[in-house]
């Protein structure tokens, strides 16, 4: 790749040397060297087209007498490869006769071996100024064929019209001025149709020739790179070497003599070709340029797609992995309840067996009392049966009341079967309370007693295990930490955004550092087998399934306070 296709400007210039005879080619390896250039040499056509395969150089020196291929051969080989077909070649030859030939074949340039070094090195620097990179280059909508345009800039009328007519047999566009003012305007009217020659006749008797030569070169050096124009100055027949180092100064791509027209043609038509091969070039370049950006933007859509299917996928996957877990959490919450709920019953069984068979002893021996009382009657004195009917009257309202209270407790227990439906309802508390209390009086006794302050609103939308289980579990583990007596206080409060039941007592109370824990399943501060560790992570979930809180902190009187909060709007919706 050459310095142009890397759109470099660093570095020296890199000429490929095509030269069989090792003399020669090391006089001008030496003489190119001593000027700047990277030069790198090749003995024939073939090494040179197999070097060319591999790097492209900036600019090729070939000799047109070469072993096996000549260097006409070369030029045509190079014209065909889309690679070097814009490559500037200067033809170099030992004899006459070979100018022609040599441009026709495709050459840029010709000299012969002979000619001055100086203009030789002038030569090939403006070859390579002509060969400026383009950063851009034509997009791929350029037009894929055109004509060639040249500006004729000539003094002489006849001159003028002669070499007019002479291009324009060459299938160019010709555009003619008679002097620098005509020949500016030209430049800088044309706008998208931009020359791709100007010959400018440098010893014209109405204007100064090498002056207007350098005004066209800064017009070309303001153009966008790629788009300078090839400047041909034409002199006399044999221009001294003092007039061309002036020539090419001044911005002259080539000097021709104004007796060889036909060599002028040629010349011109080399440069325009070359002209139009590079822009076939950048429009090939672009074509391809847009067709890989294409085929990227097409690439990464498609990765993008791969990436939002297999995102899609794993999404899927992971909402049925968080589907699959929540139900195994719903159902092992429910399994957990349900436990602790039997621990609970396990416990209001043994209390409540306790609190029926009081009162069944009860019935059952005042229950004989009457019947030995009624079997008095028949045989006693009218005062002692007075006093019996009495006495049985009293044994049987004492009976009424035990039998009462197995009612309660058959009712409460009612009550607490019912209140493990999970569906939200409208839930009255200090009924629902009452009937906790009611359930674990044998628990409270008369060691702890229990006040009440139903502040809050009597009636909340939640599910009745709020009220059973969470309840049923603080007050619960409340009596379990007095064992020694001591007082539990209920109170609910309302405000417009919450409903609050606080529970606290006069037991120990739970240190700060355990306050977070109590919380976690399996946690527990009881004896080995006095206490599952359920309790308060069941209550927990329960009231967190209605989107509330419950937090424990330390109670007036020093003991433990937990807070149930339930949030009016979760709660009703």
């Amino acid at each position: 790749m050459s310095r142009s296709e890397a759109g470099a400007q660093d570095g020296p210039a890199r000429i490929l040397l095509v030269e069989d005879s090792e003399t020669q080619a090391l006089e001008l390896r030496l003489l190119l060297e001593a000027h700047g250039f990277a030069v790198e040499r090749c003995p024939s056509a073939e090494a040179a087209l197999d070097h060319l395969n591999r790097t492209q150089p900036d600019l090729v020196v070939a000799d047109y007498h070469l072993p096996g291929m000549d260097g006409d051969e070369l030029i045509r080989q190079m014209r065909l490869s889309l690679r070097t077909r814009a490559l500037p070649v200067l033809m170099l030859t030992g004899g006459g006769g070979g100018e022609r030939k040599g441009l026709e074949s495709g050459a840029d340039a010709y000299l012969p071996k002979s000619a001055d070094r100086d203009l030789m090195i002038l030569r090939i620097r403006a070859l390579l100024r002509e060969r400026r990179p383009s950063a851009e280059g034509e997009g791929p909508g350029a037009a894929a064929f055109r004509r060639g345009r040249i500006l004729v800039i000539d003094g002489s009328l006849t001159y003028r019209t002669f070499l007019a007519g002479l291009l324009g047999q060459e299938g160019h566009h010709v555009a003619t001025a008679d002097g620098p003012e005509a020949a500016l305007a030209a430049l800088d009217g044309v706008g998208e149709d931009a020359f791709d020659c100007v010959t400018v006749d440098l010893l014209g008797h109405a204007y100064d020739g090498l002056t207007l030569c350098r005004a066209i070169s800064q017009r070309r050096s303001g153009q966008a790179a790629g788009a300078g124009f090839h400047l041909v100055g034409i002199a006399g027949s044999d221009p001294a070497k003092d007039f061309l180092v002036e020539a090419f100064a001044a911005g002259a791509d080539d000097v021709v003599s104004k007796t060889d027209a036909e060599v002028l043609a040629l010349r011109v038509r080399g440069f325009v070709r070359r002209r139009l091969l590079e822009e076939d070039d950048r429009r090939i370049a672009g074509q391809f340029g847009e067709r890989e950006r294409a085929v990227e933007r097409a690439r990464a859509e498609a990765e993008a797609s791969e990436a939002r299917a297999r995102l899609a996928d794993a999404l899927e996957r992971a909402n049925r992995d968080l589907a699959d877990a929540n139900r195994q959490i719903t159902e092992a919450q429910a399994k957990l309840v349900q436990a602790a709920k039997m621990a609970s019953l396990g416990e209001l069984v043994a209390g409540i067996a306790h609190e029926i068979n009081n009162p069944l002893a009860f019935i059952l021996a005042h229950q004989g009392t009457v019947e030995r009382l009624l079997n008095e009657l028949p045989d006693a004195a009218p005062e002692a049966a007075v006093r019996a009917l009495d006495k049985a009257r009293q044994r049987v309202g004492s009976m009424r009341m035990g039998l009462t209270r197995i009612q309660d407790l058959v009712l409460n227990l009612r009550k607490f079967s019912r209140l493990d439906e999970g569906e939200r309802a409208l839930v009255n508390v200090p009924e629902a309370i009452e009937t906790v209390l009611a359930l674990i009086q044998h628990k409270l006794g008369d060691r702890i007693a229990v006040e009440r302050s139903f502040a809050g609103r009597a009636e909340i939308h939640c599910t009745p295990a709020l009220l059973n289980q969470v309840v049923m579990n603080i007050l619960g583990n409340a009596a379990d930490a007095m064992p020694e007596g001591g007082m539990i206080r209920i109170d609910t409060v309302s405000n417009p955004e919450v409903d609050e039941i606080r529970i606290s007592d006069t037991g120990p109370g739970i240190p700060e550092d355990l306050r977070e824990k109590i919380f976690e399943p399996f946690f527990t501060t009881k004896p080995v087998g006095s206490g599952t560790g359920l309790g308060l992570a069941i209550a927990y979930s329960v009231v967190q399934a209605h989107s509330g809180s419950l937090t424990v902190e330390a109670a007036p009187d020093g003991g433990a306070c937990f807070v149930i909060g339930i949030p009016r709007q979760a709660a009703n919706a």
